[in-house]
């Protein structure tokens, strides 16, 4: 409670909800810039955009305008009761405080890179609009990583500036000398620290008036790191595309969202899901994006939570409902929830029956990459196959290549490709900054090659088979998937160890604990072996 009432103090945020009303729809297809709201095609290309100032001050201008429900645009909560509401109006006045905080106080400029290691708290918002609107390219990174990471990602990055929480300003400070570029550092926390700027009492402070750069739709907007086993991991760097994808038609037709709608992805802040399903699907909607703090993925505390609150769609990865399922002794209908996507790891058909058996709902499937996005899917209503991930979404052409790029038949094994000539579609990403030895790896032909392997049947739905490199996915953590199956978790890492001579004789379990503990200490703890 009293981090909600620092949060009264700072921003004035107003806690009074009334439920959740309709609002007029405003049609998804459309520009939704304050001059003339044009129409876009799957396949345009504006000169310009910004998500900020076209669709984040398009729904404060709604809201001016009495046009658009009193529900919140971010409804966030977490265990201790704490609640904040914020509506488009008060995202646009503190992102444009955001702004300016990192321009006129950290003196970041359009261009510069930005780390970002937060949980799910609501100032990872203000960062990220903060960034869009001033031109700043944000990094974000998940709260799992360890110091040897989170060196990694300065240094590759040559971040100027970072904003995290307590946890990890120590580790910060320790990396310091080793991150020449590094300048600026913004504490999330209700405490001080020498060497670290308040980011609150900076934003209670900053002018809310700051007028957004106009952006090119092909500018740099933000870059999200790959992960590999064997590999480093890579910066796949994107342009305002990205968001701009989740204004086209085809897009739109995946979730359906309308400006009552409720969504709550469960993705972590560090993945581009976060930015997708957290941000850039909602907020073109109008929707509420609700938002749970979930320090740990608790299974009883999401089926309360989508017990008690007025959610009507939601965003996990299989993992999530399957903890979920156990939860559930016969059949549950929850009070309001309609539509359930997952994506981020293999789902087996008879998961998606239970799913359904249990709660009555059906279990939608989408698939991407830190590289794509969403890229294909099962647009809600689409007759869903199960096991099958749906088709490519526009203005995306998928096919299923070989290793020269060639077009295979139907119900061939082949890799997953995106076709980026004569043209690359709007929404993939630029390049792998920094290596152009990587850029190149990828690019098969006409087509990028994802490294996934999949197989395409003759109604364009699209079946996941698996991965032909270095990439990691465990539990819904990254986008690849194992395929050993361990209870109620579908993937697991398993490593496989020769000993040699000496450590024969010892004690196997002690030498796997500590095999394990070991990977726990020097890297994201999601990355450890279950089995050995």
């Amino acid at each position: 409670m009293q981090r909600l009432m620092r949060l009264q103090v700072l921003w004035g945020i107003r806690h009074s909800y009334n439920g959740v009303h309709p609002a007029p729809w405003y049609l998804c297809c459309r520009s939704l810039s304050r001059a003339g709201a044009p129409r876009w095609n799957d396949h345009d290309r504006p000169e310009e955009f910004n998500f900020a100032s076209d669709v984040l001050d398009y729904w404060t201008q709604m809201e001016q305008e009495g046009k658009r429900g009193s529900n919140p645009a971010l409804w966030w909560v977490n265990n201790q009761g704490d609640e904040v509401k914020w509506s488009f109006g008060e995202m646009t006045d503190l992102s444009q405080r955001a702004a300016n905080v990192f321009t006129q106080t950290c003196g970041l400029q359009h261009g510069d890179h930005l780390a970002l290691i937060l949980p799910r708290v609501p100032e990872w918002w203000l960062v990220v609009i903060g960034c869009i609107r001033a031109g700043i390219i944000f990094i974000p990174g998940t709260t799992q990583m360890k110091a040897k990471d989170i060196l990694y990602r300065l240094q590759m990055s040559k971040a100027k500036g970072i904003v995290t929480i307590d946890t990890f300003a120590a580790e910060v400070d320790s990396l310091v000398s080793e991150c020449p570029a590094l300048k600026t550092k913004l504490l999330v926390s209700d405490h001080s620290r020498q060497g670290w700027l308040d980011f609150r009492s900076l934003i209670k402070s900053a002018s809310p008036d700051h007028t957004c750069i106009k952006s090119k739709t092909l500018d740099p907007m933000g870059t999200f790191f790959t992960s590999g086993t064997t590999g480093l991991p890579k910066m796949a760097k994107h342009s305002h595309g990205l968001a701009l994808r989740s204004s086209l038609p085809s897009c739109r037709q995946l979730m359906q969202l309308k400006t009552s709608d409720v969504l709550w992805c469960l993705s972590d802040p560090g993945w581009i899901m976060a930015s997708l399903g957290c941000l850039f699907e909602p907020w073109t909607a109008g929707s509420t994006l609700f938002i749970h703090h979930l320090p740990q993925f608790d299974p009883k505390v999401i089926l309360q939570t989508l017990c008690k609150y007025p959610i009507t769609q939601c965003l996990a990865a299989p993992a999530v409902y399957r903890m979920v399922l156990q939860q559930i002794s016969t059949s549950l209908r929850f009070p309001a929830l309609e539509h359930c996507v997952t994506g981020g790891e293999a789902l087996l058909p008879e998961e998606q029956e239970e799913w359904r058996r249990r709660t009555g709902l059906l279990l939608y499937q989408v698939y991407g990459q830190s590289e794509t996005g969403i890229s294909c899917g099962t647009l809600r209503g689409m007759k869903i196959k199960p096991g099958s991930m749906g088709k490519s979404i526009l203005p995306f052409d998928i096919q299923i290549i070989d290793d020269k790029g060639n077009i295979l038949p139907l119900n061939t094994e082949g890799n997953i490709g995106i076709r980026i000539k004569p043209t690359k579609p709007i929404g993939l990403f630029m390049c792998y900054e920094d290596n152009p030895e990587k850029t190149a790896e990828v690019e098969c032909g006409d087509f990028y090659n994802t490294g996934d392997r999949a197989t395409m049947d003759e109604e364009g739905y699209i079946w996941f088979l698996g991965r032909n490199d270095d990439i990691i996915n465990a539990s819904g953590w990254l986008p690849l998937m194992l395929s050993l199956h361990s209870g109620s978790t579908l993937q697991v890492v398993k490593a496989f160890i020769v000993l040699t001579p000496e450590y024969l004789s010892h004690d196997r379990d002690q030498l796997t604990q500590e095999l394990q503990q070991h990977v726990k200490s020097v890297t994201a703890p999601y990355k450890y072996p279950r089995k050995v």
